[in-house]
């Protein structure tokens, strides 16, 4: 791991135990084991270190969800895989992710309109995973912006909770969060699939 590497990573954990505001470049160096001028030939300052994480956070996430869109999969299958996705980066990434969703409004107003712009492209891949699966019949008819922030709502609100000794895995509880969803999306008179009771609900458990 370079040294640019371990100081985000440091960051990172230290940002989210103790905040962004309350958090401070000393205690970075320290945990790095570096002078804390010694840091400022990585980085200009705190404000920089956020957004890199952020930026790094977003990035991450919407590689994952950028490949299950443009795959073969079915429309379902994509929302599916998604969903799992999202929720297993979330607890993979826990300190990056809960940084992201908690203290973007400390960026800069340039800062927070790149992340903000980055967020935007990523809702929109639920999108239009979700109107796919409505052209192809399997979904209902539905406001796909606000199914995607109550998708996304659901999976992101797991940065508060999620304890990876928990009683459920991340796969496990992004299952649960499915079946949810498909028994609110499915067309009347299509059968089961990706969720609970389909293919991609077996793993349920396991």
């Amino acid at each position: 791991m370079s040294k640019e590497e371990r100081i985000l990573e440091v960051a990172m954990k230290v940002f989210r135990e103790r905040g962004y505001h309350a958090a401070s470049m000393q205690e970075i160096a320290d945990a790095v084991g570096m002078q804390k001028g010694s840091l400022y030939y990585y980085i200009s300052g705190k404000q920089e270190l956020l957004f890199m994480i952020l930026e790094r956070a977003i990035d991450t996430i919407t590689t994952r969800i950028d490949a299950i869109y443009r795959s073969d999969l079915a429309p379902r299958e994509k929302l599916w895989q998604a969903m799992l996705s999202h929720v297993e980066v979330v607890s993979q990434r826990l300190d990056m992710l809960t940084i992201l969703l908690r203290e973007r409004n400390a960026l800069t107003e340039s800062q927070q309109a790149v992340i903000d712009s980055k967020s935007v492209n990523y809702e929109k891949l639920f999108q239009k995973i979700l109107a796919e699966g409505i052209r192809a019949g399997v979904f209902r008819p539905m406001d796909v912006k606000i199914v995607s922030f109550g998708i996304l709502g659901m999976c992101n609100w797991l940065y508060t909770w999620y304890h990876p000794e928990g009683r459920l895995s991340a796969r496990e509880i992004g299952e649960v969060f499915g079946g949810i969803i498909f028994d609110g999306l499915t067309a009347v008179g299509v059968g089961p699939g990706p969720g609970p009771g389909g293919a991609a609900g077996k793993d349920l458990g396991k």
